[in-house]
């Protein structure tokens, strides 16, 4: 059992002393001959004299939890603990066992951080070397986050929208705007929330992606993916949908028709009835309001948890990239003037959203906010520090390492990364590789000066509180007698949950103090009891109101949440608190308005007394009702305390604190006055308004990126912005590529180290190859626009356009020579419809333009058997061309600016080139360097490798993570059976750039089918999934598996789709090739 060692050798104590040992004297004679064993005494004194019974107990109540309760719950010794009388020496003794089995837990989590911080602080120095100049104490900044924080001037920075006429002038500045928003939720359900901004021309879209998902009558509870989460994004949606300047909002979610779950769930879409929208009936449109749009992905008729939709995330982007792109064609018709209405955000919430927000982002080149409510890296922390899975049983349980990559990524791609608190950046963003606070503060200080970060960049963090709708809500005044009875002028019948809960009570006219938590041992309710129990004064002036969830029988319960009722029942019988605390079986969501409203009539108290809280949506609540509360000073409430100012913090671990803290409130009137005058007068911070408000601020604090193209009316393309400056960078760009293409073909070839010219002949050939590239670009930069122009009309560019099918040859071969094989199979397995010109071909690789054209040639090609290539592993993008003059190919310069958001330039080059140096064989006697930079098959957006020795080398996952370590941001690809390593921008891939072939010409991805091979190069998992087909040649690039991907983060497996009815496997030869298609449907038998 990792981190357990230490059960090892007390089970070898245990062997040691053996059965015939008298117990009593056995390590005295030991101590007199001179050889007294620690160990031995332990188990003869401590063990042997133990009654097993208690021991055997607890150990039987561990053991029947499920899975799910297992993993939530604390260590073996807490239940230990709950059997054992308090104060005695048999507790005395487990509390030992328990502890000394933190001590070598700790010790381990204590090596991990510390080999994290050695890590960060090294590429944190390297970081800063590189920077240009030394960072002075202006640049260290303010502390992460303060700019978006609840901090001490709160008040000061936010301006509450508390009065109808502060509302009104607020709105008035929104006028005139139509924003489109799109959320997403993953796991179970996806749900997306765009904001779209026709003055701009923008569009916002937010993801994410578990749980059923519906507008009312929410199931919350229902499982671990349908929680709070569920709740917010929908009520997230409502009221952005209800904000003056959004015009329209759509929440994603997945459609699922499951028997086992309501038909609801199963309608395409689902309008939300918006509140308070009354005033703002003159902006609303066809299209406008706020949904629930389901979109189907996985498997059809079944409802599985989110840990096993990770292999069909991207069957859900190509479907929330059709729908968002057709809804921006419609909302461009009508609010736009007729150009679409890009977003101008996604927003993802959740890892496995925040994935598809990447992705979504990367295809539309629209600017990305994140947030993760529950992050994996500090959920492994706490697994692994528990002891009871090793790191892999914890990955194969949860998928965690590839939910820790998601966020990874997410971070890498996010302008913005919301957040509840401050605790969550300072304690939790902080264990990642891509987020480091003090570097943060570096970059930060440096963009405010206007120097440059050398290609770094860091995602800022945003403090925005969940919000609250208000509205509904009368605070209960109640009478100075703490009277509960109806008011005689308004005799309104009390609320059914009222008497539920009096009837424990021997007298109900005393303050109540309430808490409402699940029976689960991170809410320390055990300890609240005790509290409550042993304080005289307390139990004297108040009483103990315990919502602990629904249930109707408590051996139907799971065995943590059974385990932590019957501790409280223990409790109240050992204290006899019969009449003075009650603890109702069943509630209804509604009753829990009316359940804080008997609180505060009550002069009653709200107390949260988690061990941490990651946020504390109760105490806002609580607060509204005007309540005072008591927390845990762990997490989230100390940001909510700092602004409402109503009651007091306390260490959960201090039962005397909880204890004095309730009671002060309960017995000083003035205090309870005042906390609930501060609560009432500050909590508009947390209505759904003011969290709006802050949001749509941070979003328009973006820079605004969309795609750099529109379309006319007639069809053709025009470009948005035709400035000399654009003109020079698209001369730039081309010069470099085309640069590299006039090398392919002078050297005749592959384009490798061996082929090029000797040092001196390339400097003498130098300035000559200059100036005729740079003359060629200006003629093809011209051309280009001009048959841009011409696309519509004379259907000749580009001519993927005018296919029936696309057929993406994407199998990674270490050669040229079997790339030019496999190629010719597949075109002989559809020669027909080749012949016809109904298919058209993409040839999508890790080589570059000048590679391919030795491809073209030692196979026997034309430029023209190919629409378009893909090439350097994504990072460019070329179609052939028909007209002579233009040359056998055409870059899109548009396709670069689609993916040059956060690449590091100069400055990742500087860091890859010192890497490079530094890795060596460690092996070889002369310590040789094995990864050497191929300056001639390297581009503007992809820095290429060569790497001697691929076995040698650090895993791709290694490099990625000292990169991100120093806040440079993009992909790292081992290539060709690892004997090349591309390093290309976070936004670009092979399967991104087929989802910016639809996006910017309109090819159907449905429409198109992968050729690949069994395995292929680290980036192959993007080539399957989604709504195009796949045909994986049988025996084909097999061997690459164990080469490239054994030291992957995640097993290949946890991300492959299996049994999709849109992969075939297929012989190699053309006969087999064809059959699959067939079997496909894309061929006619």
């Amino acid at each position: 059992m990792a981190g357990n060692d230490w059960i090892n050798s007390y089970l070898e104590a245990i062997l040691d002393v053996g059965p015939g040992l008298d117990e009593k004297k056995s390590s005295l004679l030991l101590r007199e001959r001179g050889r007294f064993s620690p160990t031995r005494y332990f188990v003869e004194e401590v063990v042997s004299g133990f009654d097993e019974t208690d021991l055997h107990r607890a150990w039987v109540r561990v053991c029947s939890g499920d899975e799910e309760s297992a993993r939530e719950e604390y260590e073996v010794g807490e239940y230990v603990l709950e059997d054992l009388e308090p104060g005695s020496a048999k507790e005395t003794v487990v509390v030992g066992y328990w502890k000394l089995g933190d001590v070598f837990l700790e010790g381990e989590l204590a090596q991990r951080n510390a080999k994290r911080r050695l890590e960060r602080e090294r590429g944190r120095r390297e970081a800063v070397a590189d920077m240009s100049e030394d960072l002075s104490e202006g640049e260290k900044g303010d502390a992460v986050g303060d700019s978006s924080a609840h901090g001490d001037s709160i008040r000061s920075r936010l301006s509450r929208i508390n009065s109808v006429d502060a509302m009104e002038a607020w709105a008035n500045q929104q006028k005139g705007k139509k924003l489109y928003i799109v959320l997403i939720r993953h796991g179970l359900n996806f749900s997306s929330l765009i904001i779209q901004c026709a003055s701009e021309e923008d569009y916002k879209a937010f993801s994410c992606l578990h749980g059923l998902i519906r507008g009312e009558n929410m199931e919350l509870g229902r499982d671990s993916d349908t929680g709070g989460q569920v709740k917010y994004v929908v009520e997230l949606a409502r009221a952005l949908g209800s904000m003056p300047g959004v015009y329209r909002v759509d929440l994603f979610t997945r459609q699922v028709s499951a028997p086992d779950v309501d038909w609801s769930y199963g309608e395409p879409t689902e309008m939300l009835t918006l509140r308070d929208s009354e005033d703002f009936l003159d902006e609303m449109g066809e299209s406008s309001g706020a949904y629930i749009v389901r979109i189907p992905f996985g498997p059809k008729d079944k409802y599985i948890p989110k840990e096993l939709l990770w292999p069909h995330i991207p069957e859900f982007v190509d479907g929330a990239l059709s729908h968002i792109i057709q809804m921006s064609k419609s909302l461009g018709e009508q609010i736009g003037g007729g150009k679409p209405v890009w977003p101008v955000a996604i927003h993802g919430h959740y890892a496995d959203a925040g994935d598809s927000a990447a992705l979504l982002s990367g295809a539309l080149n629209v600017p990305m906010l994140f947030t993760g409510h529950s992050l994996g890296r500090d959920k492994l922390e706490q697994l692994l520090k528990q002891g009871r899975l090793s790191r892999d049983e914890i990955n194969s349980t949860y998928k965690i390492m590839r939910r820790i990559e998601a966020e990874e990524l997410s971070l890498d791609s996010s302008e913005i990364v919301i957040t509840s608190t401050r605790q969550e950046i300072e304690q939790q963003w902080r264990l990642y590789d891509g987020f480091d606070p003090i570097l943060e503060r570096k970059l930060r200080a440096r963009i405010k000066r206007n120097v440059s970060c050398y290609g770094r960049f860091m995602p800022r963090m945003a403090i925005i509180p969940p919000g609250m709708e208000f509205h509904h809500i009368i605070p209960q005044d109640g009478d100075v007698d703490g009277e509960i009875e109806g008011n005689e002028n308004h005799p309104t019948p009390d609320p059914p949950i009222w008497a539920e809960i009096m009837r424990f009570f021997t007298n109900p006219r005393k303050p109540m103090i309430l808490a409402l938590a699940r029976p689960d041992p991170k809410k320390n309710i055990t300890t609240l009891v005790k509290a409550f129990g042993e304080c005289l004064p307390l139990r004297e002036l108040a009483n103990l109101t315990l919502i602990m969830g629904n249930r109707d029988g408590i051996d139907e319960m799971s065995s943590t949440n059974a385990s932590v009722l019957l501790s409280v029942l223990k409790l109240i019988d050992k204290y006899d608190l019969y009449g003075q605390v009650a603890y109702p079986k069943h509630h209804k969501q509604s009753d829990v308005p009316d359940i804080y409203r008997l609180a505060a009539k009550t002069k009653g108290v709200f107390i949260n007394p988690a061990f941490i809280e990651p946020f504390g949506l109760t105490l806002i609540e609580a607060a509204a009702h005007g309540l005072p509360t008591v927390a845990t000073k762990n997490g989230g409430p100390v940001d909510i305390h700092r602004v409402l100012d109503n009651g007091l913090l306390v260490d959960p671990h201090d039962q005397q604190s909880i204890a004095d803290a309730l009671l002060k409130l309960v017995a000083e009137k003035h205090l309870w006055a005042k906390c609930r005058q501060n609560g009432l007068k500050n909590i508009h911070l947390f209505s759904w308004p003011e969290h709006c408000k802050t949001y749509l601020s941070r979003i328009a604090s973006c820079k605004p990126r969309h795609p750099q193209w529109q379309k006319n009316d007639d069809g053709s393309d025009t470009s948005d912005t035709d400035s000399p400056g654009d003109s020079l960078r698209d001369i730039q760009d081309l010069s470099l590529n085309l640069k590299f293409s006039l090398d392919g073909e002078k050297t005749g070839g592959s384009g490798n180290d061996n082929s090029l010219d000797s040092e001196g002949n390339a400097s003498d050939k130098k300035s000559k190859i200059e100036n005729d590239v740079l003359a060629w670009s200006k003629g093809v930069v011209k051309d280009t626009r001009k048959a841009v122009d011409q696309n519509s009309s004379s259907g000749k560019f580009p001519s993927l356009r005018r296919r029936k099918q696309i057929f993406v040859i994407a199998v990674d071969f270490d050669t040229i020579t079997s790339l030019a094989e496999a190629t010719r199979k597949i075109f002989e397995a559809v020669e027909k419809e080749r012949t016809e010109g109904s298919i058209g071909f993409i040839l999508s690789t890790s080589l570059a333009i000048s590679e391919i054209r030795f491809f073209l040639a030692s196979g026997g090609f034309s430029p023209s058997d190919f629409d378009a290539f893909i090439c350097s592993s994504g990072s460019d993008l070329y179609y052939s061309t028909h007209n002579p003059e233009d040359g056998p190919f055409v870059v899109d310069f548009y396709y670069h600016s689609h993916i040059e958001y956060r690449w590091g330039g100069e400055g990742l080059r500087k860091t890859l080139v010192r890497w490079a140096s530094s890795v060596t064989d460690k092996k070889a006697e002369n310590k040789e360097g094995i990864v050497t930079a191929a300056e001639q098959l390297s581009t503007d957006y992809c820095y290429a490798f060569t790497v001697k020795k691929p076995g040698s080398v650090p895993a791709v996952k290694e490099l990625q993570k000292a990169l991100r370590i120093q806040a440079l941001r993009c992909h790292a690809i081992y290539c060709q059976n690892g004997t090349r390593l591309n390093v290309i921008p976070v936004l670009a891939s092979r399967s991104q750039a087929l989802r910016y072939l639809y996006v910017r010409w309109g090819v159907e991805l449905a429409n198109m089918v992968v050729f690949a091979g069994e395995c292929g190069d680290t980036d192959y998992e993007g080539l399957l999934g989604g709504l195009h087909k796949s045909v994986i040649l049988k025996g084909v690039c097999s061997s690459a598996s164990n080469q490239l991907h054994a030291n992957r983060s995640y097993p290949l497996t946890d991300v492959m789709p299996s049994e999709s009815p849109n992969i075939v496997r297929a012989p190699e030869e053309s006969s087999g090739i064809r059959n699959s298609l067939e079997q496909l449907g894309c061929l006619k038998g």
